[in-house]
């Protein structure tokens, strides 16, 4: 079982220096408004509340041949299994960190179809987790995981558009990389990539954390910049073996005026095969009532009903 997750992302703009692609003239006022719509994303979507679910598709080994806590599994699988988890989702800061950083928090509700909590009383631990300090706080809520059987769990990809916000662009790097669709959408596509570690991806193997710097693509309407998808992937040598994460994130407006992540499909592959599939899906995003800025109290108000996909 691996734990990755992708490093603090800061919620606060800041002017920095146009990272377009050289001679890219008419990629520069795209690439603005993707940092417009990550500013707005940074600075709205922590006073917010969804429904997350999770089905996870591994290639789980048998016990006698798995390796140990942080160690690449090899690429001979056992029988794949198949889980699914619901989870109250938000996004805040951790208390006692200077920062601001923006983080996933999750408490989950089902696993399988079968209850663990109901909503109320998983806000109430959610909010718990939210005031913890430490990146410690954030590996025990992967592990809650890997109690309910999930392998290779990684966590906060559908933050990875508040990598474009202003604040990011000196540690970005672009170059074209064609053209696509996205649904009905034409798409301009960049790839990316990150000068340094500061905003990547922090891995937890066993008690040693590694952090990697992230490329990908970034997928953007052609017609106005409106980001559509960000991929993002990271490769490092554990072990003798090729492991790589990799996922892609679709964004979409909600309903409050800025983007939401709909939904993150993340692979884990070690030398070219995928031995864990996670599939996050998000029903719409829900403002917290009569809030204007979240700091969890000590007895949340109960959450609104659930709305439907």
């Amino acid at each position: 079982m691996r734990l990755a997750i992708l490093a603090c992302l800061a919620p606060l703009a800041a002017v920095g220096q146009n990272p377009a692609p050289a001679g890219e003239a008419t990629v520069r006022p795209l690439l603005a408004r993707v940092a417009e719509e990550a500013d707005a994303m940074a600075q709205h979507i922590s006073r917010t509340l969804t429904i997350e679910t999770l089905e996870q598709r591994a290639a789980r080994q048998p016990e006698r041949s798995r390796p140990r806590l942080g160690s690449a599994a090899t690429a001979r699988a056992g029988s794949p299994t198949v889980r699914q988890v619901v989870s109250e989702y938000s996004v805040g800061t951790l208390k006692g960190t200077d920062s601001g950083d923006l983080h996933e928090f999750r408490q989950v509700i089902s696993v399988d179809g079968r209850p663990v909590e109901t909503e109320a009383r998983a806000l109430r631990a959610l909010s718990s987790d939210v005031r913890s300090p430490g990146d410690r706080v954030r590996k025990r809520m992967l592990e809650q995981f890997a109690k309910y059987g999930l392998v290779d769990i990684a966590t906060d990809y559908g933050l990875i558009l508040l990598a474009f916000t202003r604040r990011e662009w000196p540690n970005l790097e672009f170059g074209p990389a064609g053209e696509g669709r996205v649904g009905t959408n034409e798409a301009l596509v960049l790839n990316w990539k990150q000068r340094s570690t500061a905003g990547g991806e922090l891995e937890f193997h066993g008690g040693r954390a590694v952090r990697q710097a992230l490329a990908g693509r970034l997928w953007m309407r052609k017609r106005d910049g409106l980001p559509l998808r960000v991929e993002a992937w990271a490769e490092l040598r554990d072990g003798g073996h090729t492991v790589r994460d990799q996922a892609s994130v679709e964004y979409a407006m909600s309903a409050h005026g800025f983007l939401t992540p709909a939904s993150v499909v993340h692979r884990h592959v070690v030398d070219g095969q995928v031995m864990a599939e996670n599939l996050y899906r998000y029903q719409p995003f829900r403002m917290f009532r009569a809030r204007t800025d979240v700091k969890f109290s000590e007895d949340p108000e109960p959450a609104p009903a659930r709305e439907k996909p």
